[in-house]
């Protein structure tokens, strides 16, 4: 009996042995870059990392990413001057593009559309509109020579909170717990194509069951008014240039309320969601809700649209 166990044993290590040099050859798991807080106390990614991006079970979504000198996934350097012309776009993981290779990024499908106009892709996934507001005033000296600010903002998830803290959330997978475990090839395999779910979600709502609590005590009207009060207080604390910035929204799934309150006060946004629901072919990936290449294309192809009319106006 013991002989049959220790020899269960070592095929069963030979397995995980095997399986771990698989994954590592076939490049069936993603690179993780590294994350920092800089000196301004922006979170965003150590500058001058390159890996892939893998989505999917049979790798069904395989990318490259390269993180430039500012610390975002981005073929070029953010180089603004006031003789040219320059698009920022600042976001979550949708704008950051880990889903589509760097060199056929938004910001380069951008560049394809207009003419003699740089476009800088400052996105970072888990990034709110306190995080937004947060980057864009440590580094003013660099967004005012920028014309066109376009600013991601889903009314759901990006309004939560009235001011800018680092989330320790997100740092923590930076502790060398998370590096060491993160070496394992075959344990982000297994996370990654959700084989770890279930323990995953049992930690977090054990975690975020005050939270949850919280949310449900509210009725959606109070909740929606809370979320307006946040985007005042952040755009109060950090400024808001209505000429320059632009809101990135899904109509589909914004607080008419907000939408009343952006026309109100003046508040530029352009709505993808038309676009995207009219697409007779899909716009998001298989095994992941991010965009997909034709849903990245249609984006840009809409704020492209506005920058070229914005332009015209100018030069008129």
């Amino acid at each position: 009996m013991k002989k049959l166990l220790l020899k269960m044993l070592g095929y069963a290590i030979l397995i995980l042995i095997s399986l771990e040099i698989i994954i590592r050859v076939c490049h069936l798991t993603k690179d993780y870059p590294v994350r920092f807080v800089d000196e301004y106390g922006v979170e965003k990614w150590v500058p001058n990392q390159d890996g892939y991006s893998v989505t999917g079970i049979r790798r069904q979504n395989f990318s490259q990413y390269h993180i430039n000198n500012s610390g975002f996934n981005s073929y070029r350097e953010f180089t603004p001057t006031l003789n040219t012309v320059e698009i920022a776009l600042v976001g979550d993981s949708f704008i950051e593009g880990f889903h589509q290779n760097y060199l056929n990024s938004i910001g380069r499908k951008l560049e394809d559309d207009l003419t003699d106009i740089q476009v800088y892709e400052y996105g970072y996934a888990g990034y709110d509109f306190a995080d937004q507001l947060h980057l864009i005033h440590q580094y003013k000296s660099t967004f005012d020579k920028i014309d066109y600010v376009i600013l991601g903002l889903k009314f759901e998830n990006d309004l939560q909170r009235g001011s800018y803290t680092v989330k320790a959330d997100r740092m923590k997978f930076e502790s060398p717990m998370y590096k060491n475990l993160r070496q394992i090839k075959l344990l982000v395999y297994l996370q990654n194509v959700g084989a770890l779910d279930d323990v995953k979600h049992l930690v977090s709502n054990l975690g975020s069951k005050k939270r949850k609590k919280k949310l449900a005590e509210k009725s959606l009207t109070n909740l929606n008014q809370e979320y307006i009060k946040n985007f005042e207080t952040l755009v109060n604390k950090y400024g808001y240039d209505k000429t320059r910035f632009v809101l990135l929204i899904d109509k589909q799934n914004t607080a008419e309320v907000f939408l009343n309150y952006l026309e109100t006060h003046a508040y530029k946004y352009l709505d993808f969601s038309e676009s995207l629901s009219n697409s007779k072919t899909a716009t998001n990936l298989i095994y992941d809700k991010h965009w997909n290449n034709h849903g990245r294309t249609l984006v840009a192809k809409l704020i492209a649209t506005y920058i070229a009319k914005e332009e015209k106006l100018k030069s008129e």
